[in-house]
């Protein structure tokens, strides 16, 4: 079963997809928009790429404050959830994502990628941890 994680943003979403086993996370994209509410665009593109990856389920980086409460980020989320369940019919999990693109930046420092240039990954690159993060706690289970 192919999962997509998606690392959704005021104005891109960050986008990975797992392998067929559901053991590795690989980046596919970041998809951009002008504006905040302006989605038409951006849904129509998931699912060109859950028709390509043949996509089961979706997992959505869930952007919770530090204290675990739900902040306005948050809410978004769940409206972009809904949004998606109701369009593609699949299911979509909400998963902890806090602190993924302060991860995804480290990554990228270290990987020696110029300042300028993050900004073009950063989200496809937190959409990979999000993903491998759910992968592993499914493998968690299952052992």
């Amino acid at each position: 079963m192919r999962i997509l994680g998606l690392d959704y943003g005021s104005k891109t979403v960050g986008v990975a997809v797992s392998d067929p086993l559901g053991i590795t996370a690989q980046g596919l994209e970041t998809i951009t928009r002008k504006e905040e509410n302006k989605l038409r665009r951006t849904l129509a593109r998931i699912e060109e790429l859950m028709e390509q990856y043949k996509i089961e389920r979706i997992v959505l980086g869930y952007p919770l404050n530090m204290d675990d409460s739900v902040g306005e980020r948050a809410r978004r989320t769940e409206e972009f959830r809904d949004l998606l369940m109701r369009r593609t019919g699949l299911p979509v999990v909400l998963w902890d994502e806090r602190l993924t693109t302060m991860d995804a930046n480290d990554i990228l420092i270290e990987s020696g990628v110029p300042r300028k240039d993050r900004k073009q990954v950063i989200d496809k690159i937190a959409a990979v941890l999000i993903l491998r993060s759910y992968l592993d706690s499914i493998q968690e289970k299952e052992t």
